[in-house]
């Protein structure tokens, strides 16, 4: 094991051969899907702000052209107009049923978290904005679902997030 590392059975090599051809594929609706979804987030009213590497007015969209080939990956961060940004947060996880609701990236399937109410809420909200974790802010991992499926579920937690 020390000189020639793990031993993979046959039957995991074949599935992991298997995924590593379709990668390019699904890469490609990755980053198309979550391009979709960074534009029209970055037109809609309840939405405070977006970044996402791919759209122009990203700071870091020089960085993506010259790095990711203008790809911008599947990892979307926003924010909720709210005046009280962590409700509006849970509330738009709690409605969402097409994307899950996990910590997790990289998956083909959606994903979503609100980091002030989970992965850092043992910090006080201080703490948070040092780390750069605004109370509305919301995280995105976009999969390769039907892109029209996707940002229907936002939209629907957008307006629960209103409630």
């Amino acid at each position: 094991l020390r000189n020639l590392g793990g031993c993979i059975s046959p039957d995991n090599s074949w599935m992991f051969l298997q995924g590593i051809e379709t990668l390019s594929l699904r890469m490609e609706r990755h980053c198309s899907n979550t391009l979709a979804v960074a534009e029209y987030m970055e037109q809609h009213d309840d939405v405070a702000w977006v970044r996402y590497p791919g759209l122009k007015a990203d700071p870091m969209f020089s960085l993506n052209e010259k790095y990711l080939k203008g790809k911008g990956g599947s990892l979307l961060v926003f924010g909720l107009k709210s005046d009280d940004g962590k409700k509006a947060g849970q509330q738009f996880i709690d409605s969402l049923s097409l994307i899950s609701h996990v910590a997790n990236v990289g998956s083909c399937q959606s994903l979503a978290i609100h980091p002030a109410s989970t992965t850092h809420s043992q910090m006080n909200p201080e703490q948070q904005l040092a780390a750069g974790v605004k109370p509305e802010m919301i995280r995105l991992s976009i999969g390769i679902e039907t892109v029209a499926d996707i940002i229907a579920d936002i939209e629907k937690g957008i307006q629960a997030s209103k409630a």
